[in-house]
């Protein structure tokens, strides 16, 4: 059971108790599920219970209490724990799990993808300046996963090598007239010249999207980390934020969030050849390891979707360090040791593991970067 289902379980819970005459509020239109934070328990969390508790005219707790007897009849519910002045906190079956597990390998890479953006236009402006060209090409990515017809344009015409006048130096942070490399946009894998946006087909033309972070202030030091690292250290802090460029981008230890992500794919990849070599392969099934894991895999999609709607890449990059640092703990103990055969826990390990490293894997490739088997 993903987010989304989950949001809409517990709208159905809300509506049995209002058509059943428990509670007398409106039905809300959403419901905002998120993995618990601190002092809960569960999968999910939901403060419903508060939001609706005044214009029911009880306590928290109260619509609390109503609303998880209402849950535990749901299908895929395994407990709800009411904590705090009323949140609900839910476990999802095990048969749940193992659903989310399998949809996942089903998709692979691609798990994540909709059309909640059916098609919709989405003309990217963008300035001719390192950052922005970045953010615009992930951007891109990460709408069309989503079903938008999205395409990237300058403000103003003409080649980006010629107009992007920022000295390579890092110790220059002055504007000059010396244009970036012409190989720059090779390095970072953007295009390197972009069309003006045209005039619109009819009377009504798709709303222009500016893309414009806070420019980087000694791109010649950006370009100079490689193609991964520059477009991590480019998308990773949030657009308002200003990018530091520095050697801890390249470093390969845990300090790295980059170096985490990618050693995490690569170590998957690695415990499931080694499953290969030992005659198993990842099944589906039930399995105690995983809780956080399995919340944020099952969060996936509505991360991606947020992403779009709210022109954030740096949110994919931060649910990827998630991902990564939650799978990181589980692998130690997906392959048997010693004598031991290799049993439906450690076939469920495995698949949770696999799964972990399609979001990686996806993720990655929707922000331009490689995910390496190897590491």
């Amino acid at each position: 059971m993903t987010p989304v289902e989950l949001s809409r379980t517990v709208l159905r819970a809300v509506r049995c108790a209002v058509e059943e005459g428990e509670l007398d509020v409106a039905v809300p239109e959403r419901v905002v599920v998120a993995p618990p934070g601190g002092g809960g328990c569960g999968d999910y969390a939901t403060g419903v219970a508060l939001q609706l508790a005044r214009p029911a005219g009880e306590t928290p707790q109260r619509v609390a209490g109503i609303l998880r007897a209402h849950l535990l009849r749901q299908r895929g519910i395994g407990e709800v724990v009411v904590t705090g002045p009323g949140f609900l906190n839910i476990s999802l079956r095990g048969s749940a799990a193992v659903a989310l597990v399998a949809e996942i390998l089903a998709a692979g890479a691609r798990y994540g993808e909709s059309d909640v953006l059916g098609g919709r236009a989405v003309p990217l402006v963008v300035p001719r300046e390192v950052r922005a060209v970045v953010h615009a090409d992930v951007l891109r990515r990460i709408l069309r996963s989503q079903g938008a017809d999205a395409h990237i344009y300058a403000d103003s015409p003409g080649d980006i090598r010629a107009h992007v006048h920022t000295h390579v130096h890092t110790h220059v942070h002055a504007r000059t007239d010396l244009p970036l490399p012409s190989s720059w946009h090779t390095v970072l894998g953007v295009p390197d010249s972009l069309p003006a946006l045209p005039a619109p087909d009819g009377d009504v033309a798709a709303p222009r999207v500016p893309v414009a972070p806070v420019p980087v202030a000694a791109p010649g030091a950006l370009l100079g980390l490689g193609r991964d690292a520059a477009r991590w250290a480019s998308v990773y802090p949030a657009a308002h934020d200003r990018v530091v460029v520095s050697g801890e981008h390249l470093v390969q230890r845990e300090s790295n969030p980059l170096f985490r992500v990618r050693y995490a794919h690569a170590r998957v990849r690695a415990v499931a050849r080694n499953a290969a070599d030992l005659g198993f392969q990842g099944e589906p099934g039930e399995t105690s390891s995983g809780r956080a894991l399995l919340a944020l895999l099952g969060d996936h999609p509505r991360v991606l979707a947020a992403a779009a709607a709210q022109r954030a890449p740096d949110r994919v990059a931060r649910q990827l360090v998630g991902v990564a640092d939650a799978v990181l703990p589980l692998l130690p103990d997906v392959l048997p040791l010693g004598e031991e055969k290799p049993s439906a826990a450690h076939r469920a390990r495995l698949a949770l593991a696999e799964a972990a490293g399609a979001v990686l894997a996806g993720g990655l490739d929707l922000l331009g970067i490689d995910a390496p088997d190897h590491l």
